[in-house]
């Protein structure tokens, strides 16, 4: 059921607005909108046989152009996944798990003739590190990406590269990042591909942490941006308080480090280590896109696994940002206490004219004992946000 929501909260910005661009609205308290699942792309990912589960879920539009009804073709970036067979509800011995996986969807509907999906033979991940910074066993989770005209219509993804610590639960780490390299027409599992150590992570004290590729924003007339300035904005998230950083950088320059800019909270610096919080409280995985009437909508989970999908108002990709605004209450942690969600953003090129659709994923505290319970339930859920 469709629940109409018109959010009225105090504002608690007071930041320097980081570029000249001039919306129409100024107004980051405000939104009227309505909100509901949108069960045709949930039921898109309701599989029985080869992939059948996996969290991450970028969406990179082919033709470059990141606009409502643009796509022709959409390549979906997953991080760990899940493959095998499903039969009569139960897991069958075939099942594995494997490090990231992709699909690729024709057009814009979500139509299962329409996708396919790819990993390596094994089972194995499509993309494993071979970076001069990695080591044996190191592995990769995908971050957001897109194509570059100005390389060549090469496809740039963002890659954390993971190293396993522990057996206990979350018993992992981040240990860099890299860039991995699509050549333009390249058709999955991508063997030409090539990748590159990047200086976008930070490791920093008590798990303060910093790293970019969290969401892409590309501002340029290209994708079909509305106020194009020709940078590539690129977000990180640091440390528990999941603070929210930018990058920018010509879409020409993205190999060129030194040319990259980091947001200070008033100017554009080349120091990275200057990079500062525009806001806070988000997660892994977010997106930031254009509004029709100038204005940004930062989508996010709200504290990186609470239940709630946040919305926070921009006036520019870099911000000032205002106050969350819940838009959605996931209803799978209630339905098991075992659940929980996480890494809300949002799709343009997949999205209706007047919304967006947005993705977030589902998982378990305790994995393997209820996934052969419920054994589809690793996989995202979609929702579609109605501008009035």
């Amino acid at each position: 059921m469709i629940t109409l929501l018109t959010i009225l909260i105090s504002n608690c910005c007071a930041e320097i607005r980081p570029d000249s661009l001039s919306p129409r609205s100024t107004d980051t308290i405000h939104l009227s909108y309505t909100v509901a699942p949108a069960n045709d792309w949930n039921a898109l990912f309701i599989r029985e046989s080869g992939w059948f589960g996996g969290d991450g879920i970028f969406s990179i539009p082919l033709n470059g152009v990141d606009t409502a009804g643009a796509a022709d073709s959409t390549l979906l970036l997953f991080s760990d996944s899940m493959t095998g067979t499903i039969r009569d509800g139960k897991l069958q011995p075939d099942i594995a798990m494997i490090h990231n996986s992709a699909a690729v969807l024709k057009g814009n509907e979500p139509l299962k003739k329409n996708i396919s999906f790819w990993w390596n033979a094994g089972p194995a991940a499509l993309f494993e590190p071979h970076t001069p910074a990695a080591i044996k066993d190191d592995y990769y989770w995908l971050g957001d990406g897109f194509v570059n005209p100005a390389k060549g219509n090469d496809i740039y993804i963002t890659a954390y590269r993971i190293r396993n610590i522990s057996n206990r639960d979350f018993g992992f780490a981040e240990t860099g990042n890299a860039f991995i390299v699509l050549p333009a027409g390249s058709k999955p599992p991508f063997t030409r591909h090539r990748q590159l150590d990047t200086p976008l992570f930070l490791p920093g004290a008590n798990n303060e942490n910093s790293s970019f590729g969290a969401g892409i924003f590309v501002n340029t007339r290209e994708s079909g941006a509305p106020a194009p300035d020709g940078y590539v904005y690129v977000y990180g998230i640091k440390g528990q308080q999941k603070e929210v950083l930018v990058a920018r950088v010509l879409a020409a320059d993205i190999e060129h480090f030194e040319r990259w800019r980091y947001w200070n909270g008033q100017q554009w610096v080349t120091d990275i280590q200057q990079a500062a919080a525009i806001t806070a409280h988000a997660s892994n995985e977010l997106s930031v896109t254009p509004l029709k009437d100038g204005r940004y909508a930062l989508i996010c989970q709200v504290d990186g696994m609470s239940p709630v999908v946040g919305l926070r108002l921009g006036l520019s990709p870099a911000g000032p940002f205002g106050p969350v605004i819940n838009i959605w209450e996931c209803p799978e942690v209630k339905e098991n206490k075992h659940f929980f969600v996480y890494n809300a953003k949002a799709h343009p090129n997949l999205s209706r004219p007047g919304e967006l659709l947005i993705s977030y994923n589902v998982n378990t505290f305790d994995f393997f004992n209820e996934l052969a319970i419920q054994p589809q339930l690793y996989r995202p859920r979609f929702i579609r946000l109605i501008f009035q």
